[in-house]
């Protein structure tokens, strides 16, 4: 039977009623296998923090870093009602703050700490797939107990056994989506699909990108009809930088910035921006349609956050059993619900399609080969590429 609508969230039922536009699936483009993109990553030996004293039986508290905009969230009462609910079933305090805006921001407020074995404040951090990399490369991470995560095996198949991340021993995803064009209806009514209709002249300084190099990079790299999942070249990538460059110095674009472009989206700072698919569709739901999302014609990229435990955690049984509330179906959907990004769990879709069909048939939470054929995942980088590139993305974009 269909769940009471009203036994779940606002939020939720706003999404629900809420009228999520999905672009039909353009032909032609490269045929990519769904475990492909979802499973491709990064490299490296994954190496686990030192052991540490564990004092979750006398603290019963959790501390959670992650991402604006990117959990079950009641306006009214501000209060997270899984995570509510969560505390009440467990008896345990979670302290969830969205202080993750960029992920190289992030690791550089936090890394002298770790580097020291220094509590950086977090039980659980939820950094991107090659940040993540590099927190269990740099043995920042610690290796998680399964016995406190039955539900660890609800993980859909194609990411259950990433190349950074063997088996999963230390981090579990959050949430997966895409990076492409969203914008204001109101002041685009035909819509952004296209590079040329993003930087079209009446969003002369009305645009916003991302500083996730390998979002806003690879949507330009995709747009130049470079794919960069490929073994592409530096004069490649380069190219790409230059365009950026161009639209910043045309005065097109007028911030890059993290999760807050949704803020200039919502000021009317902003008419189009390359963003975030769940982001962007959370804003349509509080917006009455006002703002909408699109993987361009050219192609978007695809990425994953994850769930860690720092290697400087006191509190790491504590985290595991957070973990494997959110890994339940049910509240795993009621999570799909708000935040329209890719779903994680596999059973979720059956209960999401209990809250509502059109969600739980929705490419967004769950794509089928056909809108992964549209993305790619921005490919590994060696440590030299990684520090040229992203030195040259600084660059271009004044930092």
């Amino acid at each position: 039977m269909k769940k009471d609508i009203n036994s779940i969230s606002p939020e939720a039922r706003a999404i629900i009623r809420a009228q999520v536009s999905r672009r039909s699936v353009l032909a032609g483009v490269g045929a990519v296998s769904a475990a492909g993109l979802l499973a491709a990553c990064g490299t490296g030996s994954s190496t686990g923090a030192e052991a540490i004293v564990d004092v979750s039986d006398t603290e019963k508290i959790v501390r959670w870093a992650n991402w604006p905009l990117y959990l079950d969230f009641n306006e009214d009462t501000k209060v997270y009602p899984t995570l509510a609910a969560f505390e009440k079933q467990s008896g345990l305090k979670v302290t969830y703050t969205e202080d993750i805006d960029d992920n190289n921001t992030f690791y550089g407020k936090v890394q002298g700490q770790l580097s020291i074995g220094t509590d950086i404040g977090y039980d659980i951090v939820t950094p991107t797939d090659w940040m993540a990399a590099r927190f269990i490369e740099q043995g920042y991470a610690q290796k998680l107990d399964a016995a406190n995560i039955p539900n660890k095996s609800n993980i859909r198949s194609v990411l259950a056994d990433v190349g950074y991340d063997k088996g999963r021993q230390y981090s579990l995803t959050w949430q997966s989506g895409f990076a492409g064009f969203g914008w204001n209806t109101k002041k685009l009514p035909k819509g952004v699909r296209t590079m040329d209709q993003l930087f079209a002249p009446a969003n002369k300084g009305k645009i916003v990108v991302l500083s996730e190099l390998r979002d806003t990079i690879g949507v330009i790299m995709l747009y130049q009809g470079v794919d960069p999942s490929s073994n592409f070249t530096e004069d490649q990538y380069m190219n790409a930088i230059d365009f950026l460059k161009g639209k910043i110095k045309d005065g097109f674009i007028r911030q890059v910035k993290g999760n807050s472009y949704s803020e200039d989206l919502k000021r009317g700072d902003a008419n189009a921006v390359i963003g975030w698919s769940g982001d962007i569709f959370i804003l349509k739901a509080e917006s009455d349609g006002q703002f909408d999302f699109a993987i361009p014609e050219s192609g978007g990229t695809l990425w994953s956050d994850n769930m860690l435990i720092p290697s400087t955690s006191t509190h790491k049984k504590n985290a595991e059993t957070l973990m494997n509330y959110y890994y339940e179906p049910e509240v795993a959907a009621e999570v799909a619900a708000y935040v329209n990004y890719i779903c994680p769990v596999e059973a979720a879709q059956p209960a999401l399609e209990k809250i509502d069909p059109a969600l739980g048939n929705s490419p967004f939470i769950f794509p089928d080969a056909a809108t992964l054929a549209k993305v790619k995942v921005f490919r590994s980088l060696s440590a030299d590429e990684a520090t040229k590139f992203q030195t040259a993305f600084d660059e271009a974009i004044g930092n």
